[in-house]
């Protein structure tokens, strides 16, 4: 009786992968982009917001526009630019060891509403007449905690943002002392009354942004497990 011929099965090709993913997948590498990404938004929007400071004297440069977005110390971009990535990369870092993924409002309209409103309220804190300092102290800290409730409403990020307002204050009021750069009225131990609920906002406002780009990056590795 003839021996049935034995079938030889060939080793199946390795998935390959392409180089956009490969990089995409890469945790370091991602973790990497979004320090990049988080860094030139913080550089950008110091650029932007230091144009309004300037708009309305509250800090003191030459009257040309185009050059008074340039006009302050070099270093307040970058310092301002790596303090957006570390607090970017901080938030979704923080969510994950409380086991508290955050879920409320994960989509990037949110997150670009977000920005809108934080810049609103610089706007405001330059632009808005009130009648005292602390009236305006006052509505930017309502205006900061509103921020808070209506695109994060975790408790991490409130504790996060008040600790890095906190911090960036105690920063500021460090080199207005030493005479690095000055405001031109201060009204609370050397800086303005109301800068710890532009830090707060800002802090939220990055941790937004933060924790969308970490979404982003879970998402794309989950898609390419479900390929795989």
């Amino acid at each position: 009786m003839a021996e049935a011929p034995k079938v030889t099965r060939r080793p199946s090709a390795p998935t390959v992968r392409g180089p956009y993913i490969s990089v995409v997948t890469n945790r370091a590498t991602n973790l990497v982009i979004r320090a990049v990404v988080l860094f030139s938004i913080g550089v950008f929007l110091a650029l932007v917001l230091n144009l309004l400071q300037v708009q309305r004297n509250v800090t003191l440069f030459p009257p040309d526009m185009i050059a008074s977005i340039f006009s302050s110390a070099w270093w307040v971009p970058p310092c301002c630019g790596t303090a957006s990535a570390v607090i970017g990369l901080l938030y979704p870092c923080i969510d994950n060891h409380l086991g508290e993924p955050h879920k409320f409002k994960r989509e990037w309209s949110s997150v670009m509403r977000c920005v809108a409103v934080f810049v609103g309220i610089n706007h405001a804190s330059a632009k808005v007449d009130f009648a005292n300092n602390m009236q305006l102290s006052l509505t930017l800290a309502a205006l900061s905690i509103g921020l808070w409730w209506t695109f994060d409403r975790s408790r991490s990020g409130f504790g996060l943002g008040m600790g890095i307002a906190f911090l960036a204050t105690l920063a500021t009021q460090l080199l207005v002392y030493n005479g690095v750069f000055q405001y031109t009225s201060p009204d609370f131990l050397y800086i303005r009354s109301w800068l710890p609920c532009i830090y707060f906002a800002g802090g939220i406002t990055m941790g937004n942004i933060g924790r969308q780009l970490a979404m982003y990056e879970c998402k794309v590795v989950q898609d390419k497990t479900h390929q795989d």
